[in-house]
């Protein structure tokens, strides 16, 4: 194998953009939500439309060949987990502010570090534990809990996301061992959309032009936005440009105030910082390990 070329300038702007074009799918879900589209149309049409785009694209590039795979099991499981992880992200993206919204899903860290203890049994030291108990002071704070200003239902729609986003993550970890990373997001997209179309006959109702245009505008960003995250690993290496995440919250911000004419209230300032904070101590502390330790003693040393 030749050494892969790093471009860590390249690789954040990718990453950047793809931020702006993921911050538009949920600006678009929420759009959705208040025209009455049911959730699982969005869903179906969120995964429908990367199916023709990316066999089209693999096709005219030569690539087809990208797709084969004999593990459909797997990637129907992580289907099955990530259509879960899209339902939760649609309903906390109706129910919720934006910048709520995206804040809450900067939670996915956290829950990545307590699979590691609950389920893989991985020993995790004092670092990443108070990042955790960080982190979810930050929730609390957002959530208000006696003041219901926040539904909590769609706080618990968005912990369920970020908790199925850190779940995937071993499911894309141990896929990606054998299988290209674009047949992982082809294969996703065709068994969630699969899934999606069980409840359509149930929802699915006639829709006019803006109807049609925000279920595009979906599918598109959506699908550009995984190419540009893709493609940004590709360029350097996740501890690299995973800090660009971050700039979600000001699009999502943004979109907020140009959309629905409302910013942040100040305890989403107050909790904001704490989940970001703890995020990044997190990665901090994974990057960290990962250089400076063995492998066999890494768990030791947390």
């Amino acid at each position: 194998m030749t050494a892969r070329t790093e471009r860590p300038i390249l690789g954040l702007l990718f990453r950047a953009a793809a931020m702006l074009l993921m911050s538009t799918l949920v600006m678009l879900l929420k759009l959705a939500g208040e025209r009455g589209i049911a959730t699982p149309e969005v869903m179906f049409w969120r995964q429908a439309t990367t199916i023709p785009i990316m066999f089209v694209a693999l096709a005219l590039m030569g690539r087809l060949g990208n797709l084969r795979t004999r593990r459909w099991k797997s990637h129907a499981a992580r289907a099955a987990v990530g259509t879960a992880g899209l339902f939760c992200n649609v309903t906390a993206a109706v129910m919720l502010p934006l910048a709520e919204a995206t804040t809450i899903g900067f939670t996915a860290p956290m829950f990545a570090v307590l699979v590691s203890v609950l389920v893989m049994h991985e020993r995790v030291g004092w670092w990443r534990l108070s990042a955790v108990a960080l982190g979810f002071a930050g929730v609390v704070i957002i959530a208000q809990p006696g003041h219901a200003p926040v539904p909590l239902l769609g706080i618990v729609a968005g912990l369920g996301s970020a908790l199925v986003v850190a779940v995937a993550a071993f499911q894309i970890r141990d896929l990606t061992r054998t299988e290209d990373p674009i047949a992982c997001v082809f294969y996703f997209a065709v068994f969630g959309a699969l899934i999606a179309s069980l409840m359509l006959p149930f929802y699915a109702t006639r829709h006019d032009l803006g109807d049609i245009l925000v279920l595009l505008g979906i599918g598109l960003s959506g699908t550009a936005g995984q190419l540009l995250i893709t493609l940004s690993l590709r360029q350097a290496a996740v501890s690299t440009v995973i800090v660009m995440d971050y700039t979600a919250l000001i699009w999502s911000t943004l979109f907020g105030w140009l959309v629905w004419d409302r910013l942040p209230p100040s305890v989403t300032w107050l909790g904001a910082p704490l989940i970001i904070g703890a995020g990044l101590i997190i990665i901090w502390r994974e990057h960290r390990l990962s250089r400076a330790i063995p492998p066999a003693n890494a768990m030791e040393e947390d």
